[in-house]
This record gives C-alpha cells, structure tokens and sequence, in this order.
C-alpha cells in the first residue's frame, strides 16, 4: 500500500505540534484564543488551518477515535523517527490532556487569507541603505561563491535560536555566517546573476534577502502562512513564490521584495473537478525569462512570462494527480515534475510548453532538487521513492529518450537523490522507520547498483555535492545536530559541522548548471 510523504511522517508529528504549544505556557487558555496560539507555535509543520503541512493534519476529524492517552504517550516520549523531541519532565500531565482535548474537539479551519496587501505590511527593511554594505565579502571563499554551501537549520522545534540559515565553504568545511530566521528555514536559492545576494524561505512562508557579503538578511517579506516553494528568475530580478495556505502564488522585485501580483491558484484536476490548490514546486529556468510552477492539487504545471505586460499564464493541464518537485535539464527546455498518487514523473518541454511523456517511477516518487548527469554518452535522471512499497527502487531515466533505463532496488523509502560529473555515485538517502534512517545508499553511476551504504548517523537526509563534485555533505539531522562531509571517491568521513536539526542543503554551484542551465559535464569544461 502506498502513502504519501505526509502520512508518512505519521501521526508523532503531532506532539511536536501539541508540545510547543503547551511549552507556552497557556494550556489552560479560553479555546477562542488556542487558534492563534496554534498559528504563532505550530502552523509551520501542520497547517495554518489545522489541515497538515509538513506534519499530519491534527482537527476534530483526523484524530476522531483516537486515544487521549496513546496521543499523550507520544507527547512524552517523542519520536525517533522524526522531528518530535521527548516531553516528558518539561509538561505536565494536565497541560498535555488538555491542549489534545482540544484538538480534538477542533474541526478543520476554512482557509485564511494572506492578500498582496497582507504582504505589503509585513515588509520589513533591516538595512536601509544597502550601499553601506561591504564591496567583498567579509570571509575567504572563491570570487563567484560557487563553493558557497547553505543548509537549512530548522532548530529544536522549528523555531527559535537554532532555526537559522547556514552557510559553509565547501573547500575548508568551515562555518562563514548564518542568519537568523525565526521559524525553520526551508529553502535556500540563491541569485544567479548577482553572487552576493540568497533568498531563504521558511516554513512560515516568510522570505529573506542576504547579503552573502556581510551575511545579513537586509528585507523580509511573508508571502502566505506556510508553503516551501520558490523561484528566482534567470536574470536575477524576480522572485516567485507559493503557498500552501492560502491557494495562492506571488511575483515579487527581488531587489525590494516588494509583491507585483498575486495569482489564484485553482483549474480542472486531471479528474474533472475544479479545485483551489497548493503551490508545488516553482522554478525559475536559463532557458528563458519564465517561471514554472506546479498546482499541487489542480495537477497542472502553469508557465508565467514575468517580461510580458501583467505576467501571463499558460497552462499545461493532465500532468498528474498530486505535483509537487521538479527538476530540470537540458539547459532548462525539460521539466520533470514528479505526481505522487500516479507514481509517474511528468517530462515537460518548456520551450513548446507542452506534455512529452509520463515516466514510471516507483512508489510515491520525490526528486527533490534532482539529479541529471551525462553517463557514457547518455543523460540519466534519477529519481527517489518515499512511499511504503513492497519494493523499493530508485527510478533511473534515459532523459534524452525519455524512457525508463531501470529501477534500481535499495533498502527503503527515498527522499532527495545527488549526482555530479566529478563523483562516481549517486547518493540517495534512506528515510525509513528504522535504523535504515541513518544511512545513505550510493549507486555507482556505471553499473547502476547500489556500491555502498552510509551510516551516517542521527536522521540522513539531504545529501548535496560541494560545486567541485569532491565532497559530499549530508544532514545528520534531527539527532545527530551535525551536516557530515564525505570525500566523494573514498566515501571517507572527512568533516562534521554542528548545527540545529539541519535539513535541506542548497549549493551555489547548483545555481550554474541548474539556473543557469549548466550541466555538471559543463561546469567541468569551464564552459
């Protein structure tokens, strides 16, 4: 039986929800005010409207029937398996009976607006005249910072001192800045036309602009309540971002932050029905001066043209049932979106903007930031799996065929794949329930088998290579509260960066055979 990735982070998601809550010391609150202690400590992972996000959807209806006193044992206990810390000794018993109490009597919330002008007041500047800023940056790293590293350290609970954005030289594996986000940070991307400038977007859909020269966040802006996705533009002067609450997507100046348009996120689902949707991913190509972004729900990809007069839509419909991560390649003209409920990969030509093929792709298929590199001749694209199969398999795709090479079988679910033209393997990380969670499996690119396993320790996600292709970093997250660094060839332990519950990694070197349409192969030529 296959599930999605939400219902796999299982229901001791929601102590981590329920703990923070009553960590604020008002469990014994009037129910009318718990809604909004419920956005200020816990939306980020379930939901604005209680309806799940990262974490499960906790309301009257998804925890009807369930056990007051299992629900308080995982309170107490926490979860191994995932972002949820023990409890025990911190709470007391009648602080947790009575925030699940009334979580439990609570129904799904309708979903709450976040208008263009909702963001145009929570703008803030932090430096007003950026001139001031330094002309070089403040720390030694390679003049176009492709050796940049950033991770998204989410912190104990998702928010507070620990959730930050890192940043790392990849060629020394020192620490260079971080920046403070408040709640967890999601995704780091940076601009490829300007090397001082990152965006950093958290779980609470707020967005960051860094100066990496002086690693300062100068503006921030709150895009919606929650939702990961985010586009910068080839030219470095859009950013496009989504939400998941509410259905809704905006452009924003990426020198100013300030919002230009918002779009309503709904269509016709493969199905027939008209729906408001989440944002998938969004995307920003080298190919041309357009973003790409996937309705979640809606199971269409729409394209914007942000140069022309009032940033049309064209939209690509029957891609799947359930978008959400993509990738691109061929110099950004193909998208591969991965549709978790069909267990297909939709490949899409951006140029003529229209569906080429839908791919197999095993179980729940997730391709994170993607994996595409030239293999004897051939380009092959490799995608994770993180459903609950009876077998489990990376998928790997002949992108230039666009045909299913094969699916490599690998000892459980699957979440984020890495490959690079310097590095003889293709690391995926192992996200099952068990201790399995603790390694990463590398595929050696030739043979297409598993070659090595990886105990990495605490929970493994994320791996990312550095821009050289020499090293390769992983989160040993939500545990261990390190990124370990890997020599890419010998696979020896070679550095550990301590940090709060690291997630994602994001490297700059990414930008240029990704956003800036380079392949792997390219960047090795110089070209």
């Amino acid at each position: 039986m296959k599930t999605t990735r939400k219902r796999q982070l299982n229901l001791s998601l929601l102590a981590g929800t329920v703990a923070t809550l009553l960590s604020s010391g008002l469990a014994n609150a009037k129910s009318d005010d718990m809604h909004q202690i419920f956005q200020d400590n816990c939306a980020s992972c379930h939901g604005s409207d209680l309806g799940g996000y990262l974490a499960p959807a906790i309301n009257a209806t998804t925890l009807k029937g369930r056990s007051p006193t299992a629900l308080r044992t995982i309170v107490m206990a926490g979860s191994f398996d995932t972002l949820m810390p023990p409890f025990y000794g911190k709470l007391s018993d009648d602080e947790i009976r009575g925030v699940i109490k009334y979580l439990q009597a609570t129904p799904k919330q309708a979903n709450p607006a976040w208008t263009i002008d909702d963001m145009k007041k929570s703008l803030r500047v932090y430096v007003k005249d950026e001139s001031t800023l330094p002309a070089k940056p403040t720390f030694q790293i390679d003049d176009k910072f492709e050796n940049l590293i950033g991770v998204a350290a989410r912190g104990k609970y998702g928010r507070g001192e620990g959730s930050k954005a890192i940043f790392i030289n990849s060629t020394t594996h020192q620490k260079v800045g971080e920046v403070a986000t408040g709640t967890a940070a999601h995704i780091i991307d940076f601009n490829p036309a300007n090397p001082r400038w990152a965006y950093v977007k958290t779980d609470t859909a707020e967005i960051f602009k860094v100066d990496l020269y002086s690693m300062k966040a100068v503006r921030s802006i709150k895009t919606g309540w929650n939702g990961p996705g985010m586009g910068v533009s080839r030219d470095g002067k859009y950013i496009m971002a989504g939400s998941f609450v509410p259905h809704n997507a905006v452009i924003l100046d990426a020198d100013t932050l300030e919002p230009l348009k918002t779009f309503e996120l709904e269509g016709t689902d493969p199905d027939g029905k008209h729906v408001s949707s989440d944002s998938g991913m969004i995307i920003g190509t080298p190919y041309a001066d357009i973003f790409a972004i996937a309705l979640e729900n809606a199971g269409q990809v729409w394209v914007v043209d942000y140069k022309k007069e009032g940033f049309p839509v064209t939209r690509i419909e029957n891609v799947g049932r359930h978008l959400h991560d993509a990738f691109l390649t061929h110099g950004g003209k193909k998208l591969m979106v991965a549709s978790y409920d069909d267990s297909i990969v939709a490949a899409i030509d951006l140029e003529e903007r229209k569906l080429i093929k839908k791919l197999e792709a095993g179980c729940v298929p997730h391709v994170g930031g993607g994996s595409a590199v030239k293999v004897d001749g051939r380009t092959l694209g490799f995608g994770t799996n993180f459903g609950d199969c009876d077998k489990m398999v990376v998928s790997v795709w002949d992108l230039d065929k666009m045909e299913v090479v094969k699916q490599v079988p690998v000892s459980g679910g699957t979440e984020s794949p890495a490959a690079h033209a310097n590095a003889p393997y293709v690391a995926v990380d192992i996200i099952s329930k068990d201790r399995r969670a603790r390694t990463v499996q590398l595929i050696d690119k030739k043979t297409l088998e598993v070659a090595k396993t990886l105990d990495v320790g605490g929970h493994a996600y994320f791996p990312e290579y550095s821009a050289d292709g020499k090293f390769l970093y992983i989160s040993a997250g939500y545990n261990g509260d390190e990124v370990v660094v890997y020599d890419s060839n010998s696979l020896q332990k070679v550095a550990s960066i301590p940090m709060e519950s690291p997630a994602g990694i994001f490297s700059r070197g990414r930008v240029k055979y990704m956003t800036r349409g380079l392949s792997p192969d390219e960047m090795e030529q110089g070209k």
